[in-house]
């Protein structure tokens, strides 16, 4: 399962399993679960822990030092969970003694050129689109979706279930069950052919829609709005994590349909 082109370091973890192709360089500090394939020219580096049935295609760079100048040699490692998928030319850097990891959930599928910068936590089933490019300490929520060639600022926090139109530049949080796009980067509405393939009942996105509606159409400010939802929207799992993700956004949330063409 091994090219003999590729250089594994003795001290390195890997099953029995594992498919290695040619001219691969794994450092030992590594663990490689079983079932997960490896193309050619990867290099595996120092503080990688890769789980199960993953895909790393051809040139991917997993697990290379933070490109932060106030890194200084700490451990610390880059987490990846099970059936992760990712493309060619990715680039994924390891955390800083701030969180001490850099973590991809199961099931996340990067794209090509995708660059993960240092801390960030990837959640689960989300999908970056190529040429994504995250700064460090991004949070990107289970079943999130980012188009092509997005940006995000760090500490930026992206909610699950949101979907970002390609070329987005992030700068402000986007919460979640919600579609974001234009410049600067704005509410267009819920995300609610996502929710419906997941499962969730037309009760819950019309509930979703009233609370955007509250938060991003109807002219209130975010105090405002907040004060509105808790008084008038029935407590539920959706209205709590939406609340909870507002009221501890630490960059502030992106714009909504009032900011548009001029009005305010």
């Amino acid at each position: 399962m091994v090219h003999p082109s590729a250089y594994i370091h003795p001290d390195a973890q890997i099953a029995d399993d594992v498919s290695i192709g040619p001219f691969v360089a794994i450092d030992g500090d590594v663990m490689i679960d079983s079932g997960t394939w490896i193309g050619a020219h990867v290099s595996v580096m120092d503080g990688t822990r890769i789980g199960k049935h993953c895909k790393i295609f051809p040139g991917a760079v997993v697990g290379a030092i933070p490109q932060d100048l106030k890194f200084q040699g700490e451990q610390t490692t880059l987490e990846i969970g099970d059936h992760v998928i990712i493309r060619e030319y990715c680039t994924l850097n390891r955390g800083t003694k701030e969180r001490g990891a850099t973590t991809i959930d199961d099931r996340a599928m990067l794209m090509a050129y995708v660059h993960i910068a240092h801390d960030c936590l990837i959640g689960k089933h989300s999908i970056l689109a190529n040429g994504v490019n995250l700064a460090g300490h991004i949070e990107v929520g289970e079943y999130a979706i980012l188009g092509g060639l997005t940006a995000v600022h760090q500490f930026v926090k992206i909610g699950a279930h949101a979907m970002v139109g390609g070329g987005s530049l992030i700068r402000k949080d986007v919460p979640p069950y919600v579609k974001a796009a234009r410049n600067p980067l704005s509410y267009v509405g819920i995300n609610s052919i996502g929710l419906k393939r997941r499962g969730f009942d037309q009760d819950t996105i019309h509930q979703i829609q009233s609370i955007y509606r509250t938060l991003f159409v109807q002219g209130h400010n975010t105090t405002q709005a907040v004060a509105h939802i808790k008084a008038h929207e029935a407590p539920s799992h959706v209205r709590d994590h939406i609340l909870d993700f507002i009221e501890h956004s630490q960059r502030g949330i992106m714009r909504g349909f009032r900011y548009l063409n001029g009005s305010k």
